[in-house]
């Protein structure tokens, strides 16, 4: 491995004058013993796959429970009347992590980043960025293998899995791959990267994972709204200088600490939260019938 920690992968990309994407690259040729063209080439297929799902769910799905679909419609609908209060950049990609995560929820394809709970926000924060910095298509391959850098260490050194450490590892740990990856897009340096990764996932530390009738719906496309909206956020204060208090190693530590102190009924159970609200129950039982057997 030549990295297994943030600190490690900045010192490695400063040291050798490389972006963060192209240590990741070389990472990935080291331990697929792959040609560099092979890599590049399967991370091409899953940007097709985002780029689709994100035009799919931006055209009107519906789940097949019917909890979720249309959102992101609507609010490219609400954009284009110039009236909203938020900033236009950041609704779009709002918008695109939800059209996602609503492809996601009627079956459709998309690429799990890092899970398919959490899949919206990468992609969603991907092609809002490309209309406002007009990347070539290599850039935005890139983008993905820089917060595949991220996504890699929070992985190998906390979790990315609900039921592991709740909804604060998929949708923080996307939201956190997702700053990254803007700030390097942006011309930002690999430390303000992980300066990016840092504020974002502190303001995502806690966060329960809570699906309503067990389904991959509610509140989760909502949340991949969020996060790509905190990942936009968090990029502007990197590159602006801010920095993290908290180094970003520590604080993926911190989740992983967090994640293990949660209780089960928490962790993608259904059991807790959101899921046993009395709308939340009604829904399950309008879905399924009866209550389901936890």
């Amino acid at each position: 491995m030549l990295f297994r920690t943030v600190r490690e992968l900045v010192i490695l990309a400063e040291k050798e004058g490389k972006k963060i994407s192209h240590i990741m690259i070389e990472q990935e040729m080291k331990v697929t013993k792959m040609s560099r063209q092979e890599i590049i080439e399967r991370m091409e297929k899953n940007f097709q796959v985002m780029e689709s799902s994100v035009e799919k769910g931006l055209k009107g799905v519906t789940s097949r429970s019917g909890l979720t679909g249309g959102d992101a419609v609507l609010l490219q609908e609400y954009l284009k009347k110039g009236k909203h209060l938020s900033g236009g950049f950041i609704l779009d990609a709002v918008s695109k992590a939800m059209a996602t995560n609503e492809v996601n929820a009627a079956m459709g394809m998309i690429c799990a980043t890092p899970t398919a709970g959490s899949a919206g926000v990468v992609p969603g924060t991907l092609f809002a960025v490309k209309e406002k910095l007009n990347p070539t298509r290599e850039q935005m391959i890139e983008f993905l293998f820089t917060a595949g850098a991220f996504g890699f260490v929070v992985a190998n050194n906390a979790s990315i899995s609900g039921a592991s450490g709740g909804c604060q590892a998929e949708i923080g740990s996307a939201s956190g791959m997702a700053a990254a990856a803007i700030v390097e897009m942006a011309g930002g340096t690999p430390s303000q990267s992980a300066e990016a990764m840092a504020i974002t996932l502190k303001n995502m530390l806690g966060l329960v994972c809570d699906p309503v009738a067990g389904l991959v719906e509610v509140p989760c496309v909502k949340r991949n709204a969020m996060g790509a909206a905190n990942a936009m956020v968090a990029a502007d204060m990197a590159l602006a200088g801010i920095k993290s208090r908290i180094p970003c190693d520590e604080v993926i530590e911190a989740m992983f600490r967090v994640g293990q102190m949660m209780p089960s009924a928490l962790k993608e159970t259904a059991q807790g939260g959101l899921a046993v609200t009395p709308t939340g129950k009604k829904l399950e039982r309008e879905i399924f019938g009866k209550p389901q057997k936890k």
